[in-house]
């Protein structure tokens, strides 16, 4: 390949002057994204958790994320971390969030001197002062030793990227290529290495002639709760504008000196060459699930002809298009970096899995034609980002709900949490949730034929083992967990304890998914179905016990498991991720059964006071995430409005340790998005918003309907810290006398107008 002209340099000095220029004349939106928010570990309190986020680079959705690497990830590890003070590698990665893992990686680390292969032993020392991170862009300076300095860019698009490093004057500077890393060091009992290690090996291969590594990485880091995908690689096409002068593999301790290919569990490449002082190299990088032959397409389709400040311009205009659909005013600079930044994080899943008219699919192991996505967090992210994305990503949102039918059709079961196949992780069936949503607010551009099979499937058949195995968290792969216990929700009513794990949030969850199925019965004309699953929407009830006042465990013959409220349940006790707090409120489709099962409004009153004034709600914690809005509907709206205000300010920081708890894909950023608008999809597949309180004098949304163009503005008037609370409420100039309002509503209307004031109004509820 050619060096980089003198002209190239030229124009890449009077882009960033330009580009710097004009973000102090004038931020656009995507100008405020902060990509370092949530990247720290630490949560905001000791035991809580950090957001789990990256610094990626790369267009909205990307099939591989492009970032800077500081730990060698695995399943609970991210693999930048903020408060890591050494790069390992500029990452090609595939790994969604924290708990779950990559897939199909492979990086490249710059070096100078002394050969050092793996990964703490090639690590190079960084300040975050000497980061700059955008949705487009990310540098960093690495320390090289003796006082020289590497400077490490990244511009991406989905599937392509162009790395570009920056030299001192060296006779032994190189790149070191990683196509697979099996560290059996980090083995714990979410990441057991034996059986990857045993049975898969990635390949490597390098070209002089052409200046290029080739490769692929059959790794999964989520294998061992996954089905067997033996034709499964991530492919990777790495082409270097400077002359190769020597070269070599290794796999784990072994170095081979002038090998042109390697195969291994923990090995790569590495390329020598001399350099002149701020000589700038170019890697040219192309991703695929299909093919080396496809990930030379994708580098054509993505990157070929553009240079790394063109490609930078092209990524960045993709970002403020898409980050455009919602504008708020009248707020201040670190409000903006908040809302965009958040913006941005639900504009990354679920991933782009399709190349050009072909995918693979992880639930049969084959190649497709069409287009898919897949790392759906769905147990987080049906509560309010895919309800979201209706409004902000509408082309996007049939394309979606089409891979999942996809994985439906191919491996015979709608996906929990595919990466990229199922990994059975969390619980129960959220697909239907979203799917059924997006049908009754008008989505249809599906097969809903096929989408409602896949739904009733969910609520009427059991898994093949059901009555067998238990379904624990994380179990090794015995097939589609899907609702484990149905077998006896069905029948009496309930998951039973001591038969399947995390009894009593499974029947609260498919007890609300019920609804939700019930609803697209309902739609679709399907009465007797609707009529026989919304009945199984109250199955809930069941495990309510009116002595301690909670839903608690119950044994198969009817017995409750008895306990002292005053001590947590955990996971063993039949909860997933909380205890009896927090899955107490969590029948988000009967909120008027809840409020009759718990003695009354007064009562149900008293007991939601207690859970926000007892610290037993936690914003790190999805189920909990409609808790807030339920004073809505017990006619007490003020106190939504008070908690929203809390929680929006409280949770959410313009700073690195900026996210209260885990983004989990977006659902964290979506509350958040919604919280300030001031309405909340409480219900899925009811077509209702619960109000709470916008906390933006002025935002404007800009979607599409039915494909035609949207505009719907929601203003608060005289809103401040302390005019908190709605006084009034109008749509159009109609004066609304409730905290609620209807999804056609919306998309018919054109300005929400919120008066707000000091005092609660407790006449309007």
């Amino acid at each position: 390949m050619k060096k980089i002209s003198v002209l190239s340099l030229c124009l890449l000095s009077v882009y960033w002057t330009s580009f710097a220029q004009q973000q102090t004349k004038h931020k656009q939106a995507v100008d405020y994204v902060n990509p370092l928010i949530g990247t720290p570990y630490a949560g905001f309190k000791k035991g809580l958790d950090g957001g789990g986020t990256v610094p990626a680079v790369g267009t909205p959705y990307a099939m591989t994320n492009f970032l800077a690497q500081t730990a060698e990830p695995k399943m609970g590890l991210n693999a930048y971390v903020y408060e890591e003070k050494n790069i390992m590698g500029f990452l090609a990665s595939h790994q969604p969030t924290v708990w779950m893992g990559d897939y199909g990686y492979v990086s490249v680390m710059p070096q100078l001197g002394e050969l050092k292969l793996l990964p703490k032993e090639r690590a190079l020392a960084f300040e975050h002062s000497d980061e700059v991170s955008h949705p487009f862009y990310y540098s960093v300076l690495l320390n090289a030793g003796n006082n020289q300095k590497i400077k490490g860019e990244i511009a991406a698009a989905s599937r392509a990227a162009i790395f570009q490093f920056t030299f001192p004057a060296s006779e032994q500077a190189r790149f070191i290529i990683q196509g697979i890393d099996l560290n059996p060091e980090l083995a714990d009992p979410s990441n057991d290495y034996g059986p990857r290690m045993k049975s898969i090996k990635g390949y490597v291969k390098i070209d002089t002639v052409k200046n290029e590594i080739t490769g692929y990485n059959p790794d999964r880091m989520s294998a061992q709760i996954g089905p067997d995908m033996p034709n499964f690689k991530g492919y990777f096409v790495i082409q270097c504008n400077k002359k190769i002068a020597s070269f070599g593999t290794w796999d784990n301790a072994t170095v081979s000196p002038s090998s042109l290919e390697q195969l291994g569990t923990r090995m790569g490449a590495y390329i020598n060459f001399k350099t002149k002082a701020n000589e700038k190299i170019e890697l040219r990088i192309g991703t695929s699930f299909i093919s080396l032959e496809q990930a030379r397409v994708n580098m054509a389709k993505e990157i070929a002809g553009r240079s790394f400040a063109q490609l930078v311009t092209a990524t960045r205009n993709t970002w403020q298009k898409n980050l455009e659909c919602m504008q708020p005013e009248g707020i201040s600079e670190d409000q903006k970096s908040i809302f965009y930044t958040a913006l941005f994080h639900t504009m990354q899943f679920p991933r782009e899995m399709s190349e050009y008219g072909k995918y693979y699919s992880g639930f049969d192991d084959q190649i497709h034609t069409g287009s898919s996505y897949t790392d759906y967090s769905l147990w987080d992210t049906y509560r309010a980002l895919h309800p979201l994305l209706i409004f902000s990503q509408p082309d996007r949102v049939n394309g979606m709900i089409t891979a999942m039918l996809q994985m439906y059709r191919e491996g015979g079961r709608l996906p929990m949490w595919p990466n990229p196949a199922e990994t059975n992780i969390m619980i129960s069936t959220h697909a239907d949730a979203v799917i059924a949503d997006a049908y009754v607010k008008g989505v249809r551009g599906y097969d809903t034929k096929l989408a409602y099979e896949a739904l009733l499937k969910d609520a009427m058949v059991p898994p093949d083992n059901d009555t067998s195995l238990a379904y624990g968290d994380r179990d090794l792969w015995t097939g589609y967990e899907a609702r484990a216990g149905l077998t006896a929700f069905n029948s009496i009513g309930y998951v039973p304890f001591g038969k399947t794990a995390e009894s009593v949030s499974r029947t609260i969850e498919y007890s609300s998914d019920n609804y939700s199925v019930a609803q697209m019965a309902k739609a679709m004309g399907k009465a007797s179905d609707y009529n026989k699953i919304l009945a199984w929407s109250k199955n809930y009830k069941n495990l309510y016990d009116s002595t301690t006042g909670f839903l608690i465990p119950k044994l198969a013959d009817g017995t409750f498991v008895l306990f002292n409220p005053k001590n947590k349940l955990g996971r063993q006790d039949g909860f997933t991720e909380g205890d009896q707090w927090t899955y107490l409120f969590g029948a988000m489709q009967d909120i008027p059964g809840m409020i009759d099962m718990m003695g009354g409004r007064e009562k149900f009153i008293a007991k939601l006071d207690e859970n926000f004034n007892g610290n037993h709600y936690r914003h790190d914690n999805e189920p909990g995430h409609h808790y807030s809005y339920l004073y809505d509907y017990c006619g007490e709206p003020w106190k939504t409005q008070e908690l929203i205000r809390k929680h929006t300010t409280e949770n959410y920081r313009n700073e690195p340790l900026g996210i209260n708890g885990n983004e989990d894909c977006g659902q964290m950023a979506a509350w958040y998005i919604f919280g300030v608008m001031g309405f909340y999809p409480v219900t899925p597949a009811s077509g209702i918003y619960a109000m709470g309180a916008p906390q933006f004098p002025k935002l404007v949304l800009k979607y599409k309907a039915s494909n035609q163009p949207k505009k719907f503005t929601v203003i608060a008037n005289k809103l401040s810290a302390e005019n908190k609370y709605i006084q009034s409420v109008q749509l159009d100039g109609k004066s609304l006398d409730h905290p609620f309002i209807t999804h056609t509503s919306i998309i018919n209307g054109h300005q929400l107008v919120f008066e707000m004031g000091p005092q609660p109004n407790k006449n309007w509820k």
